[in-house]
């Protein structure tokens, strides 16, 4: 459970929001498979393998690790996974297609999502009427049930669906054998009150026994909210990616997930946070994208102090961070640019070892604001220590 000492959002959600009383909420992670659908995303096994450990030390509970049959890559990426002797329970990824069962067999996975499209619209661009894809449903899932593969069915563009066809569908894959249901937002599109609807009608079906998991997309930048909705209204799994990478706007974000539901609502993840910016960035790294400075959790800016009223209150966390960056194993520092103040000069020369008394961080904030407005952006250290040098002298070389 995450350390309450380093949370500091004060007693209002304590007041308004019902605790989740420590209800454990597992966690399936799709940033192998979902994950790098990202546009211009291609990962070597190697990667994908390097990828599977860092989820693993965050202690996810569930790792899908691919679509065997995209290429021979992802297959063998599969097969360093599985026998790498994770922590994690390893899931596989099938269409209600039997070559796609088959391929999850033959792996040796022992758990699989099968997915079908389950909205009209989709079904209309397949060409596919709901009865053919009712039956597609019931085959697939029967024959991995047979093979001895533990399945959750996953119900694509569910949250577009006629809601008396959605419940059909999954009412038919459970009755042939699906031990799981994966309700799922494809495009995003699901309010939050929507997707606890959604949840709640998947669970009347399935019954109070059947776990039910939550999958969505960022379209509507409401993927955390629509997976804590989902959690309030009964899921027990929820689904994400590292950095929300995923199709379009992307997937919902594990490691925001599972932030907010433990700091804010009370519920338990068992997810290792401080764990979550080292993971993030070289996720990042490997994948070839930059991070957003101000992403939650793992953004640079999260705890970097460019204001000076805010550098004035710097020795004092909370009154300027909601949560303690030791809890996502990141760093705070002051950077200097255009918006500093005299307290900021202050905290950055003793970080630099420079010794530049107080008569003089004023001339040197005048200095540091000029150069900031000429890079239009931040001041870097060594150019810090160069304005220190002309602005107070050589006395100011720490």
């Amino acid at each position: 459970m995450i350390d309450r000492s380093k949370v500091w959002t004060g007693t209002l959600n304590e007041t308004a929001v019902e605790s989740g009383g420590g209800r454990r909420i597992g966690l399936y992670d799709t940033t192998l498979r979902d994950g790098e659908q990202t546009v211009g995303v291609v990962l070597s096994p190697a990667q994908k393998l390097e990828i599977a450990r860092l989820l693993d030390s965050l202690g996810v509970d569930r790792i899908e690790v691919g679509f065997p049959r995209v290429s021979d890559e992802d297959r063998q990426a599969i097969e360093l996974v599985v026998d790498a002797g994770l922590e994690a329970e390893l899931w596989g990824f099938s269409r209600a297609v039997a070559a796609d069962v088959q391929a999850i067999v033959e792996l040796g996975l022992s758990h699989s999502v099968v997915e079908a499209p389950v909205s009209d619209l989709k079904l209309e661009a397949l060409g596919v009427s709901r009865e053919t894809m009712l039956g597609r449903i019931e085959d697939a899932v029967r024959e991995g049930t047979e093979a001895g593969v533990h399945i959750a069915f996953f119900g694509v563009d569910g949250s577009r669906a006629d809601l008396d066809f959605l419940g059909e569908a999954y009412r038919r894959a459970v009755a042939a054998g699906a031990k799981e249901a994966v309700v799922v937002d494809t495009l995003g599109i699901a309010a939050p009150e929507s997707v606890a609807y959604l949840v709640g009608r998947v669970r009347d079906v399935v019954g109070p026994d059947l776990p039910v998991h939550f999958h969505g997309h960022d379209d509507f930048g409401l993927a955390t909210a629509g997976a804590v909705s989902a959690v309030r209204a009964g899921a027990d799994w929820i689904h994400g990616t590292l950095n929300g990478m995923g199709e379009r706007a992307g997937n919902a974000n594990l490691c925001e997930i599972a932030l907010a539901l433990e700091a804010l609502y009370g519920y338990e993840t068992g997810l290792r946070l401080e764990g979550s910016a080292y993971a993030a960035h070289r996720v990042a790294e490997l994948c070839g994208y930059a991070m957003e400075p101000w992403k939650p959790l793992v953004g640079e800016n999260l705890f970097r102090r460019e204001t000076g009223a805010v550098a004035a209150q710097f020795h004092d966390p909370p009154a300027v961070e909601p949560y303690s960056s030791e809890l996502v194993g990141a760093r705070r520092g002051i950077v200097l640019g255009k918006r500093s103040g005299v307290d900021s000069i202050r905290i950055k020369a003793d970080e630099l070892g420079l010794d530049v008394p107080e008569s003089r961080r004023r001339d040197l904030l005048a200095a540091v604001k000029e150069r900031a407005t000429e890079n239009r952006g931040l001041v870097t250290d060594d150019e810090m220590r160069e304005l220190a040098a002309r602005v107070v002298g050589n006395g100011a070389q720490g």
